[in-house]
């Protein structure tokens, strides 16, 4: 799907889609357990794989009056009657990874074009650590996987510098093996954040787990058991980051964001960046609302370490900004649904910006930056197709964004919401 936006102003309400992060987590964990329901969830590409992955473990999953009533596995998932097909959802790979190495035989994991070309081989080796069997089939640490269990527990030694999901996969199945997991950092974690996003999910859920001087130890023998059986999903801070841009865009004179309750989302983060940026704010933290208003933006210096889901927000702001925007520790940004580095850079250029890719770091000339209305894509990842449509709103003409039907994996709703707030969007 192709999808027009003008050069435009935005005004109004707009609520924040359900976390996809703690979704993906709290659909597992009910797998998890004897059974849950999850209420406020994220309906979409990404988290229907999840709870097709709980299914394929031997429980169910369904969506009853925007509930999602999950029958679980009890912490002993089945060996799945076929493969495992992950679709592009990258969370729903790696934690079911480490739910396949609980099953007692072999388990194998799939996906799309992109997801197979995800790195998944420290995972594959922690499996192997642990006393289970997990490879490649083609042998470069990339799916297809397959996985052979079970796995009773024990420590293992990891890095943290390529995906914080790894540590999350293994403090989730840790949970409900015998001996429990240590999970020891070799280097330092990146995206650190989402891990405490699963100790927030897995206490919930009843389950303990805590941070050692090494990394992160979780007991075994634990059962997940929400209180009263339900679990209710946050709203999103990655999702809400394009409409808090927007308003610092385009606001006329303000947006209004609701679902943003403080959380242990790193990309809550994104609101101290419009304010280091020079953005006009307030946030009301006990009752989740943000507004933003039209403002003179100035470059800044943000490190991603934590936060590769904002880079793509950040480069759209930087270009649309006086001044230099420097975005650093952005390496492991590469290793998403497509390398966002350098896709940022190369879109953003064809609208008129500035923009020097690094190794590490972009660097966006948002002074040396004049926009325009460009045909871009969005090279099969929602982030950017979303950052674009947000650049869109102060280019000189209209933008097209061409696969813009990616937005269904963390915010299918997006551009109803532009719609809503004043953008004359067209689609094709």
């Amino acid at each position: 799907m192709k999808v027009t936006v003008p050069q435009s102003r935005v005004h109004g309400d707009a609520h924040a889609p359900p976390s996809k992060s703690y979704t993906h987590r709290a659909i597992l964990a009910a797998g998890y357990s004897d059974g849950a329901l999850v209420h406020h969830a994220l309906g979409s590409a990404d988290t229907r794989e999840t709870m097709g992955a709980v299914e394929a473990f031997g429980g169910s999953a369904a969506e009853v009056q925007d509930v999602l009533e999950i029958e679980g596995f009890a912490g002993r998932p089945e060996v799945p009657p076929d493969v495992v097909d992950c679709g592009n959802s990258g969370t729903t790979m790696r934690l079911t990874t480490a739910a396949a190495a609980l099953a007692d035989g072999i388990t194998v994991l799939t996906g799309d074009e992109s997801l197979r070309s995800r790195p998944q081989g420290p995972l594959l080796d922690a499996v192997d650590q642990l006393g289970g069997s997990a490879r490649s089939t083609r042998g470069n640490g990339q799916a297809p996987l397959v996985v052979e269990g079970p796995i009773e527990g024990g420590t293992v030694t990891i890095p943290g510098d390529v995906s914080s999901q790894f540590v999350s996969a293994l403090l989730m199945a840790g949970a409900v093996t015998e001996e429990g997991v240590d999970v020891e950092l070799s280097t330092e974690l990146k995206s650190a954040p989402y891990v405490d996003i699963t100790l927030e999910v897995m206490d919930d859920f009843g389950v303990a787990a805590e941070r050692t001087e090494s990394g992160y130890r979780v007991e075994g023998g634990q059962s997940y058991e929400p209180e009263g059986g339900e679990y209710t999903v946050p709203g999103d801070f990655s999702s809400a980051s394009y409409l808090l841009a927007a308003g610092a865009l385009a606001g006329d004179p303000e947006v209004e964001v609701h679902e943003v309750f403080p959380s242990a989302q790193g990309d809550s983060a994104i609101l101290g960046i419009l304010e280091d940026m020079g953005a006009d704010l307030e946030w009301d933290r006990e009752n989740g609302r943000a507004v933003v208003r039209r403002s003179e933006l100035t470059g800044t210096t943000v490190d991603v370490g934590d936060t590769p889901d904002l880079l793509p927000t950040i480069a759209a702001l930087g270009a649309a900004a006086d001044g230099t925007t420097e975005i650093v520790n952005a390496e492991h940004v590469r290793y998403k649904e497509t390398d966002r580095v350098s896709a940022m850079a190369a879109e953003l250029s064809k609208m008129g910006a500035e923009v020097e890719e690094q190794r590490d770091a972009l660097v966006v000339h948002g002074g040396e930056s004049d926009l325009h209305g460009a045909d871009v894509e969005g090279l099969g990842d929602h982030r950017i197709v979303m950052a674009l449509a947000v650049a869109a709103l102060v280019a000189e003409g209209e933008t097209t964004i061409s696969g813009a039907e990616d937005v269904d994996v963390s915010f299918p709703g997006f551009f109803d919401v532009l719609y809503e707030l004043g953008v004359n969007v067209g689609r094709e």
